[in-house]
C-alpha cells in the first residue's frame, strides 16, 4: 500500500471529518497522546526487559496509530501524505548526503564552478598559504602569503577582545576547498571571471563577497557559543538553512547543507591550529576537497 492509498483509506474511518474546530484539534491531540503511549511502552520495556513479551507488537500498534493521525492531520490541511514523505526524504538527503557519501566513499562533494572559464579565471586547484601575525600599532595583525607575495589585506580581530577572528580567511579557504566556491578567495587571488560580465558581477562581485563575509561572521558568532566546534560533529540545522537562504541566488546554491557543514567543521579544525600557533601553512587541494595545516 502506498501513502496515497493509505491516506484515502484512513479518511473513511475519521469520526470527526470537519476541517475546523474539533475536527482539527482532535487529531493534533491524538499525535501527542500516541507519542506518549509509545514512550510508555518503551518505559515498560526498560523496566521489564524481555518479560515485556508484547513490546514489539505494542510498538507496531502505537506507530500505526501515529501514522493514522499524521495522515488525518495532513488531510485536514489539504496536504498529500505521499508528497510530505517525498519532501522529507529530500530534506534528509540534503542535510546528510555528505556524511552518507563519506561513509560509502562516494565522491559527491565539491563543484567546479569555473571549469568553462580561462585558466587565469579559475581558482588554483592546489596551493599553500603562509599565515603569520605581527604586532603593529598595539594591534596584532594577520598576514597571508603565497610564494612570498602577500594576498589580501592585513587583518585584525576587529574586536575589543582577542578572539582569533583575524585568521578568518581560513574559513574562506575552506569554502573554496570543500565547496569550490569563495568570492573572497577569488578576489584575493585576482581570478574573477571577467570574461563573462554577468558572472563577474553576480557571482564574483561585491554583493557575493559581502554575503560570504557575512556567513563567516554569522558562523563565528554561533561558534563562540559552541566551544568553536571543538568536539562537535554537527552544525545546527537552522544555521545551515540560513546560509542556504543567504546564497540561494548564487551558484553555490547547488551545494547541500551537508556540504556546508563539512566546509565549516573542516575550516574550524584548521583555524584552531592556526590560532593556537599564531600562524602556519594552510594547504588547500580543490581536487581532494581538503584543507590541512602544517606548522611554520
Amino acid at each position: 500500500m502506498d501513502f496515497h492509498d493509505y491516506q484515502q483509506q484512513a479518511l473513511k474511518t475519521d469520526q470527526v471529518p470537519t476541517k475546523r474546530g474539533d475536527g482539527v484539534i482532535i487529531p493534533l491531540l491524538g499525535l501527542v497522546g500516541e507519542a506518549g503511549s509509545l514512550l510508555t511502552e518503551y518505559k515498560k520495556y526498560l523496566r521489564d526487559g524481555d518479560a515485556h513479551k508484547l513490546f514489539q507488537e505494542s510498538v507496531r500498534e502505537e506507530l500505526g496509530d501515529l501514522l493514522w493521525y499524521v495522515a488525518n492531520v495532513a488531510s485536514k490541511f489539504d496536504l498529500e501524505l505521499e508528497e510530505i514523505a517525498k519532501i522529507n526524504l529530500e530534506k534528509c538527503f540534503e542535510r546528510w548526503s555528505a556524511r552518507v557519501s563519506a561513509q560509502t566513499d562516494i565522491k559527491t562533494l565539491g563543484y567546479r564552478f569555473d571549469n568553462d572559464f580561462p585558466e587565469q579565471e579559475r581558482l588554483p586547484q592546489q596551493f599553500a598559504v603562509e599565515v603569520t601575525q605581527v604586532s603593529q600599532d598595539n594591534l596584532v595583525k594577520m598576514k597571508a602569503f603565497i610564494n612570498g607575495q602577500q594576498i589580501g589585506n592585513d587583518l585584525t580581530d576587529n574586536s575589543y577582545s582577542k578572539d582569533g577572528y583575524r585568521f578568518h580567511d581560513v574559513f574562506h579557504l575552506s569554502y573554496a576547498a570543500v565547496l569550490g566556491w569563495s568570492p573572497v578567495t577569488r578576489s584575493n587571488f585576482k581570478c574573477k571571471r571577467k570574461s563573462n560580465p554577468s558572472v563577474d558581477e553576480v557571482e564574483d562581485g561585491g554583493r557575493a563577497i559581502a554575503i560570504e563575509e557575512g556567513i563567516s561572521a554569522l558562523v563565528f558568532s554561533y561558534a563562540k557559543d559552541h566551544n568553536f566546534f571543538k568536539g562537535i560533529s554537527t552544525v545546527d540545522y537552522h544555521l545551515l538553512k540560513t546560509i542556504k537562504n543567504m546564497t540561494s541566488h548564487l551558484e553555490v546554491a547547488r551545494c547541500s547543507l551537508g556540504d556546508w557543514e563539512r566546509a565549516i567543521l573542516t575550516g574550524y579544525k584548521v583555524w584552531h591550529l592556526v590560532d593556537k600557533n599564531g600562524g602556519g601553512t594552510v594547504v588547500v587541494d580543490l581536487n581532494a576537497h581538503s584543507i590541512t595545516y602544517q606548522t611554520k
